[in-house]
């Protein structure tokens, strides 16, 4: 049997209450193996009994997954990681780093300084087969399991500190719960320590887990990828949506809203002729009144020969978005695209880098700003 990853907390958890080990050495593990990355055994690692180097040998790995490449923007802002899985498949992750300093947030001067966020992938491709999407032109190859997701984050820890973590990768996070919430739970503890209001899931809208998120993971930030107000536009675009009708899924964010007191990041997409009109705007507006949300609106980004869209024009955008602020006021924001050059931007994950197209000088926005109480 292959060898499991340290960081798969039930697992590791597991082997030590049956070994009559005590658990409160996988937290010292963990923490050795995030500042030695390319340790491959255990030995080095101080003050464990005997019979936990035993175990550790013969049944986990330091990491599963190596670093098989990793592309800079012409910016130098964004990082994108090609992961290779120990059975070979390969996963995508982007880091992002921003520099708070610039500009300023509601008018005054932005605090603090440069901080980075990193993009998870939670699945070997994706079945949602959204047609705006390149991994789900893939379609599904395997689950991740939690320790393949944080290793992730140790990966990307050696190119910069990360403050921020989205579950925006390749993958429906939402159908894959039990590891998401397992990794979820090790990134918020020892030694990672990530804050929960530092992370957030986004989903196309899987119903029956959104519904028993917030008792399982309390605190962290929802996105919901809504990408029309209209069911029919839904569907055109989001097979998936067939079996999440928009109704149940609005009623889904009211109750997790109700529980939760948080605001929901709704993910837009824009589509020239397909949900950028006017009348889009207000249906949206419409639909999102009684919610307490986010907008963020987000160009389409070009992918290749695999695509029928278009990107919407400036114009439009920024009408949808003057309708959805003066009409409904919602708060809107345009996404600025990371990483077109190394298509690493939303929607390009495991695609070619043929057709790109410049990127539009958009207002530099981190997901830690949408999602300030």
């Amino acid at each position: 049997m292959p060898f499991r990853s340290v960081f798969d907390a039930g697992a590791i958890r597991s082997e030590f209450e049956n070994a009559g080990l005590n658990s409160k050495f996988i937290p010292l593990i963990w923490k050795y193996v995030v500042q030695n990355p390319d340790c491959d055994d255990f030995e080095p690692l101080p003050s464990l009994p005997s019979a936990a180097y035993l175990l550790l040998r013969s049944k986990f790995k330091p990491l599963t997954s190596t670093l098989h490449s990793a592309s800079d923007s012409s910016d130098g802002v964004t990082t994108k990681l090609l992961i290779k899985l120990q059975n070979g498949a390969l996963v995508e992750a982007v880091i992002m780093r921003y520099d708070t300093r610039l500009g300023k947030y509601a008018g005054k001067p932005r605090p603090g300084g440069l901080r980075s966020t990193l993009c998870i992938s939670s699945q070997v491709g994706c079945k949602m087969g959204c047609k705006f999407c390149a991994t789900g032109s893939m379609g599904f190859k395997s689950q991740l399991s939690s320790g393949e997701i944080v290793e992730q984050l140790v990966h990307a820890s050696r190119f910069s500190p990360i403050r921020n973590v989205v579950f925006m990768g390749m993958g429906e996070p939402l159908n894959n719960y039990n590891a998401l919430v397992e990794a979820i739970h090790v990134m918020t503890g020892s030694p990672f320590q990530l804050s929960p209001k530092r992370i957030t899931i986004s989903t196309v809208g899987i119903v029956h887990a959104i519904n028993k998120l917030y008792s399982d993971l309390p605190g962290l930030n929802l996105a919901v990828s809504l990408h029309a107000p209209v069911q029919d536009i839904r569907c055109q675009i989001m097979p998936a949506a067939r079996a999440f009708p928009l109704v149940k899924l609005m009623d889904s964010l009211q109750q997790y809203q109700k529980i939760s007191k948080q605001k929901i990041l709704i993910e837009y997409i824009m589509l020239d002729g397909i949900n950028d009109e006017a009348q889009h705007a207000h249906q949206l507006g419409k639909l999102l009144e009684t919610l307490e949300v986010v907008v963020n609106l987000i160009p389409f980004n070009p992918i290749g020969s695999l695509s029928q869209f278009n990107t919407s024009s400036e114009e439009s955008v920024s009408e949808f978005q003057q309708i959805l602020r003066g009409t409904y006021n919602i708060r809107t924001t345009i996404r600025k695209q990371m990483g077109q050059d190394i298509s690493g931007a939303c929607g390009q994950l495991v695609v070619d880098q043929s057709n790109r197209r410049p990127k539009e000088n958009l207002p530099l926005i981190d997901i830690e700003d949408l999602h300030i109480r």
